[in-house]
């Protein structure tokens, strides 16, 4: 089997489920907890500012299992009736999260090391992956932001796009990732 191409039996296996799901969570936890923080100057920002920052570390160690995962299992072959349009635009979607889920949280680690602050995940401090910089720390605080927008609206598109499979098309495709089918 060559890893990196699409599988034509089955669905996801258990751990592509596994991960999809739990990132899945993870990332609209995120996107919540983000928007709570900027939000917010009350003592909650900072309660939530130490929700995000570990969280943000879990899905990028996730996201680098998940990937391995995909690259090595590879992913169902999409329905053969499906117009080149859609496969296009489901390929290019996944690349897209991808980049995102990868992107978000080097960028945010990158933020705040540039603006001086530690990435403590339980007991360890994270090194910093950036120079203290004010200008550097408001432009990647900015990139943060407009990616998380991005992020946004490409989960959404996706949520669509699995409920088009799952409710109109009913061709296995939201099963595959649901059910493993």
């Amino acid at each position: 089997m060559n890893p990196v191409s699409d599988r034509s039996d089955a669905g996801f296996g258990r751990l592509a489920r596994l991960l999809h799901w739990l990132m899945a969570a993870g990332i609209l936890a995120m996107l919540f907890i983000g928007v709570g923080m900027v939000a917010s100057v009350s003592e909650r920002h900072q309660w939530l500012m130490q929700i995000h920052k570990p969280l943000g570390v879990a899905l990028l160690v996730l996201v680098c299992i998940r990937l391995a995962a995909r690259l090595y299992r590879g992913a169902p072959a999409l329905p053969g009736d499906m117009p080149a349009w859609q496969r296009l635009a489901a390929h290019a979607s996944h690349v897209l999260l991808y980049v995102l889920m990868f992107a978000m949280p080097l960028i945010g680690w990158a933020m705040v090391s540039a603006g001086g602050y530690p990435v403590i995940v339980g007991a360890w401090q994270l090194p910093p992956i950036a120079p203290a910089d004010a200008a550097l720390f408001a432009w990647l605080r900015g990139a943060h932001r407009y990616l998380a927008f991005l992020l946004f609206a490409t989960v959404l598109a996706h949520l669509a796009a699995a409920l088009f499979h799952g409710w109109i098309r009913r061709d296995g495709v939201l099963e595959s990732m649901t059910r493993g089918r």
